[in-house]
């Protein structure tokens, strides 16, 4: 058994057949920069449909000891497919990053300094970015959003680059939430941090698939998941409609009893149900996102299916 400590990097691959010629040799580099430590890379493919799957089997092939593929039987997305690489690390520490390398994998150095300083996390906060794009501003907004309602102290910038003991990637296997964010969840389990900034590359090779609509999606797990924030708007949300109510009953009332106005025609009435009814059914849409959840946990399938894992020679 090797007397080097272990350093395992999870890599969650999907539609990244442009970018895994370039970042899996630079990934490779790292091993040459850190005497001390053996390094593990652990590379999930999330059901790619284009040649991902093939690039990472040449990799392995010539780099047993140090590579190792998990395929999944199909696109699960990148939170279960990070928690599938996590199940079969090694790693004295673990770090993710993705396969697009618009995060400087250098930046690993560092962290690692930070880990042996004593630091169970260390996260690589985006403090700017090369890219200027409608996405990037989501993404901001995303961060800020769960920084200040969901999960106080969390980097404004965000991350989804970053390290961690292997206490934390315990903590994380054993979790079995299958639609809590991994990052905020990382963030969430209150282990001492430290935080390094970082500017954000351009991306060089291939399409993002973070779409709008992942990151909708995300958005709505991530208040769900660390917050009670969309079920108490819901009961303001109903308060302020009662008050409101009540005082249109009022004004009603007393200009009928002192001058005899009528009640207002069909316009206002109508106005009050579509109004009303929007509410009710924006509310329900809120609270059916939480029987949905609760939902998916009880039926305690896996968050992902395993296809294949071609693990190195150790």
């Amino acid at each position: 058994m090797s007397e080097q400590a272990v350093f395992s990097i999870v890599v969650p691959v999907y539609q990244n057949e442009l970018n895994l010629n370039h970042s899996i040799p630079t990934l490779l580099q790292l091993g040459q920069r850190l005497p001390g430590y053996e390094l593990d890379l652990v590379f999930v493919d999330d059901g790619s449909t284009d040649l991902s799957y093939n690039i990472l089997l040449k990799w392995q092939e010539a780099h047993t000891e140090q590579i190792t593929v998990v395929k999944l039987t199909r696109n699960f997305g990148q939170n279960p497919a990070i928690r599938e690489g996590l199940k079969v690390v090694r790693g004295d520490c673990v770090g993710i990053i993705s396969a697009d390398m618009q995060d400087p994998p250098e930046i690993f150095l560092e962290m690692i300094e930070r880990w042996e300083r004593g630091a169970k996390l260390v996260v690589a906060e985006r403090e700017s970015r090369e890219e200027r794009t409608f996405g990037s501003f989501v993404s901001n907004m995303y961060w800020r959003m769960v920084s200040r309602y969901a999960i106080p102290g969390l980097p404004k910038g965000g991350f989804d680059y970053c390290l961690f003991d292997r206490q934390i990637r315990d903590d994380l296997v054993n979790l079995a939430e299958k639609n809590s964010p991994i990052f905020p969840l990382v963030f969430w389990l209150g282990y001492d941090h430290a935080v390094i900034p970082y500017r954000r590359r351009i991306r060089t090779n291939g399409k993002s698939q973070w779409t709008l609509s992942k990151k909708i999606k995300i958005t709505v797990d991530t208040f769900i998941s660390f917050t009670y924030l969309p079920v108490r708007f819901v009961t303001i949300l109903g308060l302020i409609a009662s008050i409101l109510s009540v005082l249109y009953a009022m004004v009603v009332f007393i200009r009928w009893l002192g001058w005899g106005i009528a009640v207002p025609g069909w316009a206002t009435i109508v106005m009050l149900i579509s109004m009303f009814g929007g509410m009710i059914l924006f509310s329900l849409g809120i609270v059916g996102e939480y029987l949905w959840r609760i939902l998916d946990e009880a039926r305690c399938r896996p968050g992902a299916v395993v296809d294949s894992i071609r693990r190195g020679r150790h």
